[in-house]
């Protein structure tokens, strides 16, 4: 009796109708979407390097991303000895997400291989490494992002940009001229400012002849310093009343420990494997960058692409959680078939997987015109689009994070599934490096000063004009708009969205394979008035978009 008993108890422990995690397979090779832009925009010759990084990213790297989110930054401000040392410790699966990403050359690619597409490929690899770990790009991101900037100063970018260009990472608490290879952070705004930095209160002094190239002190505090183990930071500093653009090492030229000090880690929602920290500079010496006066300028360039990884990252999020939905619910039967191809469920899965690739089209199109940016319009098109691409991307991964978690139920709530991660980290794209509203200044600016970056965005808009009624509709819906510059600063939202599904769209229709940019025009641009995923109609390929979409080992 005790026996037959046992057994029966056993039996309702039985796992059944639950699928096996996602895991031991090629992040690159088994996705179509990504496949098809890199090849599209120039990128086919870095299809065996793209291969082994899918490869990484879907095996050892899948489950170091885990390692690095559970086992947090910690904050070690001075030794046993009692020495200051302003060390952060990490796990030893963050640094194993670090070297693999640089000696791939995530943060070099396109600044050593001068060829066509090294933007594209390198894009895809940023969009690869968001999948094992977002916390990790904001370094990575940072890094690559620094060159133009640098690139300014001559003298500094003599000594630095080979360090910083290097595929080799060095983790150690040394000085820079000690490491094979460096990485950049950023230390830009402060607590009374926020995005408004010329609001900043730190203030640069010379350490002797004042200019480009020289040394200046610094005293103030910044709020937010991304990655504090970076061998050296961006700052904007005032140099009298204008600000001015720095470098700011960790370490300083003889040895020393420069005045940098943290207060403290952030605790934050999400980007767990990332330190971000607040900091004190008590007299830090840095380089300016350029001439006094100039930061915004100097900074510009690297803030642009540090927006437009951005883009990518929250892209790489829409991808992984919509990959996640399909693989969770096509191993679960529910109603007599796999949950995945009933129709109400196939349609939200349809639709997640429509709005990642839009993400990636307009994403990868930033990269084809980084590639060529000697033509006119493309560097126009970056200025112009880059905003608008934060803005609505990164503002749609949070919807879209919670979404592919609600598609797996409860066990997409947990911490042990990715699906929370994804939800966790959605929002810091779109803070991070200015918030929606910035973006809409922003681009309000372009508009106004710089009315060629306008006039190389609508021609990108009116490419695909006459190929359907309803988005020649929306296109001269959206001129009328910005006809209306009264109105526009209260606005800006709104001309940012109608903006945003017209660059979609535009994007869809002149690069991507007809289907995919008819279910776009038919699901966005008609005035249907749903808000939610899974209101495709009835003409849309909802089984061939989750098939795209689909992970088949």
């Amino acid at each position: 009796m005790t026996r037959k008993n046992s057994d029966h108890f056993a039996k309702t422990h039985e796992v059944f109708n639950q699928p096996l995690a996602l895991e031991n397979y090629n992040a690159y090779l088994h996705d179509p979407a990504l496949q098809y832009w890199v090849n599209r925009f120039g990128g086919s010759w870095g299809g065996s390097r793209l291969t082994e990084f899918g490869r990484r990213t879907g095996h050892d790297l899948l489950a170091a991303g885990f390692a690095a989110n559970k086992s947090l930054p910690e904050f070690q401000s001075h030794d046993r000895f009692g020495h200051r040392i302003e060390q952060v410790n990490y796990h030893p699966a963050y640094h194993q997400l670090m070297g693999h990403a640089i000696e791939a050359g995530h943060t070099s690619l396109p600044w050593t291989h001068h060829q066509p597409g090294s933007h594209v490929v390198r894009a895809a690899m940023a969009y690869l490494h968001n999948q094992a770990d977002p916390g990790s790009g904001c370094p990575l991101t940072m890094t690559f992002a620094s060159v133009p900037a640098i690139s300014r100063q001559a003298d500094v970018a003599a000594v630095w940009l080979p360090l910083i260009t290097a595929t080799e990472y060095d983790s150690g608490n040394k000085p820079y001229f000690e490491k094979g290879g460096v990485t950049i952070g950023m230390a830009m705004t402060e607590i009374q400012g926020g995005s408004d930095v010329r609001a900043n209160t730190t203030v640069a002094t010379p350490l002797g002849e004042a200019g480009p190239g020289q040394l200046y002190s610094l005293v103030g505090h910044k709020w937010f310093c991304s990655a504090p183990m970076c061998d050296g930071f961006l700052m904007l500093a005032k140099t009298g009343d204008r600000l001015s653009c720095f470098l700011v090492p960790r370490w300083c030229q003889d040895g020393t420990r420069n005045a940098i000090y943290i207060q403290r880690l952030k605790d934050k929602l999400g980007n767990h494997s990332n330190a971000s920290s607040e900091i004190e500079l008590r007299g830090a010496q840095g380089w300016l960058l350029s001439d006094e006066g100039q930061g915004i300028r100097t900074i510009i360039e690297m803030v642009a692409l540090t927006r437009y990884d951005c883009m990518l990252g929250s892209s790489a999020l829409m991808a992984q959680g919509v990959r996640e939905a399909i693989w969770h619910t096509g191993g679960r039967e529910a109603f007599g078939k796999p949950l995945h191809q009933q129709p109400l469920m196939l349609n939200v899965l349809a639709d997640l997987a429509l709005e990642a690739e839009a993400a990636l089209a307009v994403s990868m199109r930033i990269a084809h015109a980084l590639d060529n940016q000697t033509q006119v319009s493309e560097a126009a098109l970056v200025r112009s689009a880059t905003s608008i691409g934060k803005y609505w991307i990164c503002k749609r991964a949070v919807q879209h994070s919670f979404e592919a978690m609600e598609c797996i139920g409860g066990v997409g709530y947990v911490n042990d599934n990715i699906c929370s991660r994804l939800y966790r980290e959605a929002p810091v794209n779109s803070i991070w490096e200015g918030s929606g509203n910035v973006q809409c200044l922003d681009l309000l600016r372009v508009l106004q000063k710089e009315p060629d970056s306008l006039n190389a965005l609508l021609a990108e808009l009116e490419l695909p004009r006459g190929r359907y009624e309803c988005y020649d509709r929306y296109l001269d819906g959206l001129h009328q708009v910005l006809t209306d510059h009264a109105q526009l600063p209260y606005r800006a939202r709104q001309v940012m969205e109608h903006l945003a599904l017209a660059w979609q769209a535009a994007t869809l229709l002149s690069y991507a394979e007809p289907w995919i940019a008819d279910a776009f025009v038919q699901s966005r641009l008609n005035e249907r008035g749903y808000h939610q995923y899974g209101t495709l109609p009835e003409s849309v390929d909802c089984d061939a978009l989750v098939d795209r979409a689909f992970v088949k080992l």
